[in-house]
């Protein structure tokens, strides 16, 4: 279809494919004169009036006011439909001193208030900031905003010119300038990755088409989102259930454990008929040690109790049983010895020549 906008303007080298060097007017419909990059002569109906588009020796792209002449392009944001320009001598406030918009599809998205004023160096500093390629070897120019202008300026400064500038949103004077269009909109046909192009040859009115001469770099965007989409994704999400699943048991597994260990050193509030336990001299017997700064444990101990599974704290007091070497809190084993006769932990007894068995009648 001749009458869709394809034509692809490029910054960098001809043969850079790279999606993040390239500038697609597409969305734009460029009316360009870029013949260079086009196979045969182009139809000089499939661009929108008032997009022109050159492109430099060294690939620098440049659009072109009929009114203001030519600006090197930076960026294109399609979707918002706005355009950044900068200029190509470096020097955007003499420009920007003689900017009209006549004549072309573009505007300025702000404008903010700005007085030129014209003083003798010996007044440079904070207040005024000198444009260089403004100024000359004795004066300077500077640019600030009306609402900012003293009520009495140096005697040596005048207000040369005060004009409407078009600046970004923040309101600042910047390096860069960004125009919008209104005319074509075709915002929706790249929300929806379509090319944008006249209804007919015969037609102003444009349209969205179905891409049917899409690029490498875009057939290959397409097929990676497919793959993502079809496999990458469901994958990840099985990842992440199999993972979630594994904590949930484990968690469940901890609760369990630690629930019985609770049950089994718990208060009891009703006497347990048969329950046998170490008598209380017994257990006093058996060695207890406050714990230091560091935190040590003697023997085959790790650094939490083996029945509350709590981490061991400086100053707490730990008794361990003589036969195997394994500690635990005071409050944890004694309970667990009242009740048992054996380690919690390797499930040997004490010593039978010290060991006394006592049984809690009902």
């Amino acid at each position: 279809m001749a009458a869709v906008f394809d034509y692809k303007s490029w910054i960098g080298k001809s043969n850079d494919w790279q999606p993040k060097a390239m500038i697609a007017f597409h969305a734009v419909a460029v009316n360009t004169n870029l013949q260079e990059n086009e196979e045969g002569d182009q139809n000089p109906y499939c661009g929108y009036p008032g997009f022109k588009l050159s492109c430099t020796n060294d690939s620098k792209t440049v659009l072109k006011l009929p009114y203001s002449g030519e600006f090197y392009v930076r960026d294109i944001n399609y979707l918002k439909q706005q355009i950044q320009v900068i200029d190509p001598d470096d020097c955007l406030p003499k420009r920007i001193l003689s900017l009209n918009f006549s004549g072309s599809p573009f505007t300025a998205i702000f404008h903010r208030n700005y007085s030129f004023l014209s003083c003798p160096y010996q007044n440079a500093g904070s207040q005024f900031t000198p444009i260089e390629c403004l100024s000359n070897s004795t004066h300077f120019i500077s640019a600030i905003p009306s609402a900012n202008l003293a009520d009495s300026l140096p005697e040596s400064c005048y207000v040369s010119t005060s004009l409407s500038v078009p600046v970004a949103r923040s309101g600042v004077l910047e390096e860069t300038l960004t125009f919008t269009w209104d005319k074509p909109d075709c915002r929706n046909c790249e929300f929806q990755e379509l090319m944008c192009g006249f209804e007919s040859s015969n037609s102003s009115q444009v349209l969205c088409f179905p891409d049917n001469r899409t690029g490498r770099s875009q057939r290959g965007l397409i097929t990676l989102r497919t793959i993502t989409v079809t496999i990458v994704a469901p994958a990840a999400l099985c990842v992440i259930v199999i993972v979630c699943c594994m904590c949930y048991k484990v968690r469940i597994a901890d609760a369990a454990f630690q629930s019985s260990a609770q049950a089994a050193i718990g208060p009891q509030h009703t006497t347990i008929t048969g329950s046998t336990g170490l008598d209380e001299s017994i257990i006093e017997s058996f060695e207890k040690l406050v714990l230091g700064e560091s935190q040590r444990v003697p023997g085959p101990n790790d650094v939490s109790c083996w029945i509350c599974l709590s981490e061991y704290k400086t100053k707490e007091t730990i008794r361990c049983i003589p036969e195997c070497k394994h500690c635990f809190h005071v409050e944890c084993i004694d309970k667990w010895l009242h009740m048992n006769t054996t380690c919690p932990v390797c499930r040997n007894p004490p010593s039978h020549s010290i060991v006394h068995v006592i049984t809690s009648d009902p």
